[in-house]
């Protein structure tokens, strides 16, 4: 599917919930948020309609996200019936987590079909990630990570929101997970969405950074098409490093996704407050519905414009 500026869109990012086990200080209010009613959010069936027009208009790669996926009840019967569009051109099914959850799905996920999975930690100190989580247990993360290894959800990535004043001191720690290790570590610029976007200021940190502390990283060859992540390693390792910078220097040109939310918005542009309705569309009309969005697609985000409006929702309504 090709957008008004020659972009093939092959890329769904479907958010299955808005609820989520942690309160992330850039991601949810301190008070937590308002439960929406059960009609307000997609059925499991009305996802899989959706997902399965998607492949049949081309796109190739699904990712479910959150809030958190794996409190979606149902959340393995939705894997295994995504997946099942394999047979019909899907190339890529993966999960993006914070990883609470994830020893005791990682083996089922596998088993259902799930692809990859990217886990979400901004911090190893145990007391740093109770404060930037509001709630969670550091260590039950890690386990997360040992089951998916275990389970051989690879390629496996772990998410470092970068925050500055708060995990930069954390960057080569981080980045040394990849000496031993076949992940990808990616370090993820702090965006002005929601909650963000009144402390991104003071605390964002471009993307460079990272190759001003670990000057041993080794610029890698680009993976092609839609890869949002420039890709380093440190020499020798077995892993790698990959920097994910929509600010300091965006990859809109080569934008190849859209992004359906839990209360069924299709979003063009995850910095955009433009969004298409799902409720103004029959059942029959999924088809209409993804290329209406992907006709809706702008050039490029205008964060960095004079007359830019942030973003009205929070990274767990819209699903990053």
């Amino acid at each position: 599917m090709i957008d008004g500026y020659g972009r093939d869109i092959n890329y769904l990012r479907i958010s299955v919930t808005d609820l989520c086990n942690l309160k992330c200080t850039y991601c949810m209010p301190e008070n937590g948020i308002d439960k929406k009613e059960h009609r307000e959010i997609l059925n499991l069936e009305t996802i899989e309609k959706v997902a399965e027009s998607a492949v049949k208009l081309g796109i190739t790669k699904i990712r479910l996200t959150g809030g958190e996926p794996l409190v979606r009840r149902g959340i393995l019967d939705l894997v295994r019936n995504i997946s099942a569009l394999k047979e019909h051109g899907l190339k890529e099914l993966g999960l993006t987590t914070n990883g609470l959850l994830l020893k005791n799905y990682a083996e089922d996920l596998k088993k259902a079909g799930l692809t990859r999975v990217n886990i979400s930690i901004d911090s190893m100190d145990p007391d740093k990630y109770r404060q930037i989580t509001r709630c969670g247990k550091v260590d039950d993360v890690l386990e997360g990570i040992r089951a998916a290894k275990e389970a051989k959800l690879f390629p496996l990535k772990i998410n470092i929101v970068l925050i500055g004043g708060f995990n930069d001191d954390e960057i080569e720690d981080f980045v040394n997970l990849t000496r031993d290790e076949d992940i990808e570590v990616r370090f993820i610029e702090l965006m002005p969405l929601g909650e963000a976007s009144e402390w991104d200021t003071e605390h964002f940190l471009a993307n460079d950074e990272i190759l001003k502390r670990v000057p041993t990283l080794i610029s890698m060859p680009s993976k092609g098409h839609g890869s949002v992540a420039r890709l380093y390693k440190l020499p020798n390792s077995k892993g790698k490093v990959g920097l994910i910078s929509p600010l300091s220097s965006h990859f809109c040109h080569y934008c190849n996704r859209i992004r359906l939310t839990p209360d069924g918005k299709l979003k063009p542009c995850l910095h955009s407050n433009v969004e298409i309705d799902i409720k103004d569309y029959a059942e029959n009309e999924f088809d209409k519905f993804l290329m209406d969005g992907i006709k809706a697609k702008p050039m490029r985000h205008c964060i960095q414009s004079n007359d830019y409006e942030p973003v009205i929702r929070n990274m767990h309504e819209i699903g990053g």
